[in-house]
Parts: C-alpha cells; sequence; structure tokens
C-alpha cells in the first residue's frame, strides 16, 4: 500500500510540475462536465414543469371550451341563408348534464361560466373574473382552502350568494382582517365569502393554453348563484333586445338567443350559457376515445354547428414532453461528445508527455520501478487531471444552470444523480484514455530510455 501511496505522489508532483500542460489537458473535461451538468438540470427542469402543469390541468381532465367568433355585417349576409338551419344552443348547462349521464367512462363534470367584473369592499375596487362553477371543479383542479369551507350542493342548487376568493383577492381586500363571512359586491350583487384558496403559482405565459388560470385573481361562486343573480347569456330580456340592437331571435333547446350588432364585455355574439366544461375521465387509457364521444354528442346536440372546442391537456402537455425530452437528449449528446474530445485531448497530450519523459522513465526503471509501477504513474496522472477537471466541471456547472435560471425564464434543477454521473464519468475518461499512454510508457526499454536526449 506504502508503494502505491508514493506512486501517487509522484504522479501530484509530475501534474503540479506542468501546471499549464495539465490545465490544458483538463479544459476539455472541465466545459464536457459542466455541459453535462447544465444541460441535465434543464432537463429536469422542463420535466418539473410539464408534471406541475398536468397538476395543475388535473389528472385526465377533458376541457371542452365554447367557441365564439365574430363576423362582419356582410358575412353574415352571405352566410345567412346556409346556416338558417344549421342553428345551435351554445353551451349549455344541458349539454354537462346529458354528457354526465350519457358516458360511462367520465367521473365528474364540471360546467363553467366567466364573467369579467368590479369587486367592490369597504370603497376598494378590484377588476377580477366571477367564475362560476361546482363544488366538483375544486377536486378537479387540485384546488385547496387555506381558510373556510366549499360551497355544497345546497346552495349550488338554491344560488345562495356566496363565494370562495383567491389568495391575491383576499391581500388586496381584506389586507388586515379575516375575509370569512364578510360580503364583497360583484357587479350588482352581493356574496359573503365562505372560503379562501391557498395560493399557488401559475405562469401565464404557457399555461393558459391548457386552460389554466390564475386562480389567484379570481373570485368564485356556484354556477346557479351567478346565472340566477348576475347574468346568463342564453335568455333574452326586453332590455337585452332594446339596448343592444338585436335584430335576431331564435328559440331553441338551449332557450331564447339574441344576437346583438353591438359589442359588449362578454363578446359579441355569444350566446353560450358556459364558457367551458371540464370532465374527468377514469382512466387516461380512455381519453382519446372519450374524446371522440364527447366531439359525435356535442356536435349533435349543436347540430352540427362546431361551435366549441375540445382540448386534453394531458395529452398536449406530455407530448411537449416528449419533444423537450428529445431535445434534451440532442443537447446531452453534444455534451458527451465534449466529455469524449476531453477523453482524447487527455490521450494526445499524455501520449506526448511520455516522449518527452522518456529519459525519466529510464531512470525510474534502472532504479527498480517496475512495468506495472509505470503503468500506474502515467494512469494516476490521467485520472488525477480527469478528477480535477471534473469536480472544477460540476462547479462550473451548478453555477451555469443558476445564471440560466437567473437571466431566462428556464426552470434548472441541479440533481444529485447528475453530479453522480459527471464525477463518474471524468473518472471513467481519465481511465480510460490514460491507459493507452501509460502503456506506451511502461514498454520503453530501460537502456535506451537512459541513453535519450
Amino acid at each position: 500500500m506504502e508503494r502505491y501511496w508514493e506512486i501517487i505522489q509522484v504522479a501530484i508532483e509530475a501534474v503540479f510540475a506542468n501546471r499549464s500542460r495539465s490545465i490544458l489537458t483538463a479544459l476539455g473535461i472541465i466545459f464536457g462536465v459542466a455541459a453535462v451538468i447544465a444541460m441535465m438540470a434543464i432537463g429536469k427542469g422542463a420535466q418539473k414543469e410539464i408534471l406541475d402543469q398536468i397538476k395543475l390541468v388535473g389528472v385526465n381532465n377533458i376541457i371542452i371550451k365554447a367557441r365564439v367568433e365574430k363576423k362582419t355585417s356582410s358575412e353574415e349576409e352571405e352566410q345567412g341563408k346556409s346556416e338558417s338551419k344549421k342553428f345551435s344552443p351554445g353551451l349549455t348547462l344541458l349539454d354537462a348534464e346529458g354528457i354526465r349521464s350519457v358516458i360511462p367512462t367520465i367521473e365528474k363534470v364540471s360546467p363553467e361560466v366567466i364573467y369579467e367584473t368590479t369587486i367592490i369592499n369597504n370603497g376598494k375596487r378590484l377588476q377580477a373574473r366571477l367564475n362560476g362553477v361546482t363544488p366538483d371543479y375544486f377536486e378537479l383542479f387540485n384546488l385547496k382552502l387555506s381558510r373556510g369551507n366549499m360551497f355544497n350542493n345546497d346552495q349550488l342548487e338554491a344560488g345562495t350568494p356566496v363565494c370562495i376568493i383567491g389568495p391575491g383577492v383576499k391581500a388586496k381586500l381584506f389586507a388586515t382582517e379575516d375575509p370569512i363571512n364578510n360580503y364583497v359586491k360583484c357587479g350588482n350583487i352581493w356574496l359573503k365569502i365562505v372560503g379562501v384558496l391557498e395560493n399557488r403559482v401559475v405562469g401565464s405565459k404557457t399555461t393558459e393554453d391548457f386552460g389554466i388560470t390564475d386562480y389567484s385573481s379570481d373570485i368564485y361562486a356556484p354556477i346557479q348563484t351567478v346565472l340566477l343573480r348576475y347574468k346568463d347569456r342564453s335568455l333574452v330580456t326586453s332590455s337585452s333586445l332594446n339596448s343592444g340592437g338585436g335584430n335576431t331571435v331564435i328559440f331553441s333547446g338551449g332557450g331564447m338567443v339574441s344576437f346583438s350588432n353591438g359589442s359588449s364585455s362578454e363578446g359579441e355574439g355569444n350566446y353560450n350559457q358556459l364558457d367551458k366544461i371540464v370532465v374527468r375521465v377514469d382512466d387516461s387509457k380512455n381519453l382519446s376515445a372519450t374524446t371522440k364521444i364527447l366531439n359525435q354528442m356535442l356536435k349533435r346536440r349543436h347540430q352540427q354547428v362546431e361551435d366549441f372546442e375540445i382540448t386534453v391537456p394531458e395529452l398536449l402537455l406530455k407530448q411537449e414532453q416528449r419533444t423537450k425530452d428529445i431535445f434534451n437528449i440532442v443537447l446531452g449528446a453534444i455534451a458527451g461528445i465534449s466529455l469524449l474530445v476531453g477523453g482524447i485531448g487527455i490521450m494526445n497530450i499524455m501520449l506526448a508527455s511520455v516522449l518527452e519523459r522518456i529519459r525519466e522513465i529510464g531512470v525510474r526503471r534502472s532504479i527498480g520501478a517496475t512495468k506495472r509501477d509505470i503503468i500506474l504513474q502515467f494512469l494516476s496522472e490521467a485520472t488525477l487531471i480527469s478528477i480535477t477537471g471534473g469536480i472544477i466541471g460540476i462547479i462550473l456547472g451548478v453555477v451555469m444552470a443558476r445564471i440560466i435560471t437567473e437571466t431566462t425564464d428556464i426552470l434548472t434543477i441541479v440533481s444529485g444523480w447528475s453530479i453522480l454521473i459527471s464525477f463518474g464519468v471524468s473518472a471513467t475518461v481519465g481511465i480510460v484514455f490514460g491507459y493507452l499512454p501509460a502503456r506506451k510508457a511502461a514498454e520503453q526499454d530501460p537502456v535506451t530510455s537512459l541513453r535519450h536526449d
């Protein structure tokens, strides 16, 4: 054991005696390991974002959105005759009930209606979205309360004026007081606060396409409360006919509908009673089949008019994950090539070192060093350079991952496995690519080596 330690000491002295050469030799390993760690951190961060998004949209959820298209008067005149026989009642509560009762693979159904409104409390005003939902909504999107209680089915059926607010609304309107059992005015109705949602950060850039909203700044009331006390777009009243200049009234299974030439906050021509229906499928294997059935069912109920769109967030997110995985594999391969190039660099410089140190090898052999000792010495040098470069590369990789997170919107997560893998690879590169020069050094003839100048 003492003999091996002496060999390692000789190798360390040789590395420090040629600092510049050792540093240049280690550069390939340093940047290769740093690249591997940074790329693996980006991949880990991307995976976490996808998993978090899947949790946000709910496992096995399918989102049905009402589609509202604006048309000019000339387009309406041209298409009026052809579409007069194809009127759709829009997305309604009847659709939600039909989906719940007809399709056996669906576990839960949550209809939703959304209105932009003004919330008032003690003279404080706040622009927010009023969401009419059912109790199932909070379970579908994994929303939990930090205070209070969920509204129940009795409050839902009776249209009780109660609500649950997001933490953002609480912070702005009830910063110094308990909002539970207090009232807020939403438009023209007063709602009693019965609960406050837990805070949860949602990225608005990528999640909006998947049906995810910023829960923090919204207010939630039973859907019947919103439809009965606030507004129901599927109903026609004399005031709506007179105020909007409506020119067409159609009676259908979903109620009476008015098209208005004027604009409104909900969008021109939006006759849908609901903005969205979220359904949960019992098994992810049934997502595709259930989506097809939903599409056929709604087309039949809507007179073959496709005024809705169906989105399967989990499938979209998994597809996005596959795309990112491929991208990460490519980046990882590039980083791996960097390590390979670094290993070849070690081998080349160590081979050159053998030629420079032929006389030294002869002296060591003449005083009793064996071929095995020479192999261990040069192999130790290569391994030492690789391990040192690997450690520096790990530090650089962690710093690079941090810089990427700080300077961009890309989440990076440095895992222990990436560090262990990088360290193991750097040591392996030193052993594998250092063996050939070490063996070449050991094969030198001692007599010839001593005569070498």
